[in-house]
């Protein structure tokens, strides 16, 4: 088959690699604009452009799609199928209905839960026993489109969503191997999405990373793996941001937001609504992220010091 693809992070880079690697022919890539990154503001190219180039393979990155920007691409081009891998953008009608095989889709979710900008983000953070990825007949809805085929993975017990997005990249690629042979043999089924199951994923954003220490400490501690690589759980001690990267529940009580143990051997406990968390890994405004312990050894931190005030 000759397929366009539409992705842009690094979660579509298996995805594209496994078409690179097969025997269809991939006619182009689309992608996001290069952006500023770093602190230095650099312009970098997204990862699927990078792998692309790498193969000679044509990129094409329009600001918009709309007013029929694709038009011309897609005539020169006549794919049979477009795969989209976490590429950014709505597709317009014009594009969704140009294939043979339509416009495929590969969602970091076992829709129709999470449906949105960030799933594999949310089913961390909701606390969620299972993840999972599902390839999708595209429609004009988001992520409302018929499901081809599914497979879902048990999310570790203290995994992050950066590590679960790994994870689920590559069994994304995976997916997609199988419903690309059962698309050719004529065997691939749709099933509808049951609209009474419906979740969404919500953007994420650095208003909700604040910890709320009358939470429990289970709840808080599926927020810190959920925001774990971005944008980082925060409190606030002695009235300075700290980043959370990583914490471990615990049975304990206290007042919530109470630092309960502070030292070099056991490290920072701080009671929650529920239960306490033992801090692992933390970040001062200003300062390098490292272990708790580690700190500790050069901050006193008082016991009874309230978190969050």
């Amino acid at each position: 088959m000759k397929i366009l693809f539409m992705g842009t992070p690094d979660f579509a880079v298996p995805s594209l690699q496994l078409l690179i690697d097969s025997k269809h022919e991939v006619v182009g890539v689309v992608t996001q604009p290069d952006k500023p990154q770093g602190r230095k503001q650099i312009l970098t190219p997204p990862p699927v452009k990078t792998l692309a180039q790498q193969h000679g393979i044509p990129v094409h990155q329009p600001a918009s799609l709309k007013n029929e920007a694709l038009l011309d691409l897609l005539n020169e081009t006549q794919p049979d199928l477009i795969l989209v891998v976490a590429y950014g953008k709505i597709l317009p009608k014009y594009i969704l209905e140009f294939p043979k095989y339509g416009c495929m889709n590969i969602h970091g979710s076992l829709l129709p839960r999470w449906r949105g900008a960030a799933p594999i983000q949310w089913s961390v953070i909701a606390g969620d026993e299972f993840a999972g990825v599902a390839t999708m007949k595209m429609a004009e809805g988001l992520d409302t489109g018929d499901i081809y085929l599914m497979e879902r993975t048990k999310i570790g017990e203290r995994e992050t969503a950066g590590e679960l997005f790994d994870r689920l990249s590559h069994l994304g690629a995976h997916v997609l191997a199988d419903t690309l042979v059962q698309m050719e043999q004529g065997t691939l089924v749709s099933t509808p999405q049951d609209e009474a199951q419906v979740t969404h994923a919500s953007m994420l954003d650095k208003e909700m990373a604040v910890i709320d220490w009358t939470k429990s400490a289970h709840e808080i501690d599926c927020l810190i793996r959920g925001l774990n690589p971005w944008p980082i759980a925060l409190t606030t001690l002695d009235g300075a941001h700290m980043k959370v990267y990583a914490a471990i529940p615990e049975q304990a009580q206290g007042e919530p937001g109470t630092v309960l143990e502070a030292d070099t051997k056991n490290g920072l406990l701080v009671a929650c609504g529920t239960g306490a968390l033992r801090v692992v890994e933390l970040q001062m405004v200003g300062g390098k992220r490292m272990a708790a312990k580690d700190y500790l050894r050069g901050h006193q931190i008082a016991l009874g010091t309230q978190l969050g005030d």
